[in-house]
């Protein structure tokens, strides 16, 4: 199994609006499988980030299916943001 790192790291918000950065194929793999929900991003980046870390597809590939993944779920860290309030409020009621 690979664990190839990432040319540039992705950023997410988790908890109650705190950045996490994801370095690797592995951290990803870790993050979008302990994410609740089903959704089909979700089980794209799974399915991307398994196919990287056995040297299928290259890390950046999945690096991008990742990116959609926290985009589609508001939860990508881009320069200048801040965390979104469904984000705070999820975080508050889970």
């Amino acid at each position: 199994m690979l664990s190839q790192p990432f040319e540039k790291p992705v950023r997410v918000w988790v908890g109650l609006g705190f950045p996490r950065q994801l370095n690797s194929v592995a951290d990803a793999y870790q993050f979008v499988t302990d994410w609740c929900g089903n959704s089909p991003e979700q089980k794209a980046a799974i399915r991307a980030c398994k196919a990287a870390l056995v040297g299928d597809i290259d890390a950046e590939t999945a690096r991008g299916i990742l990116v959609q993944f926290a985009r589609k779920k508001d939860i990508l860290v881009e320069d200048g943001t801040t965390p979104p309030v469904e984000t705070i409020e999820n975080a508050l009621h889970a």
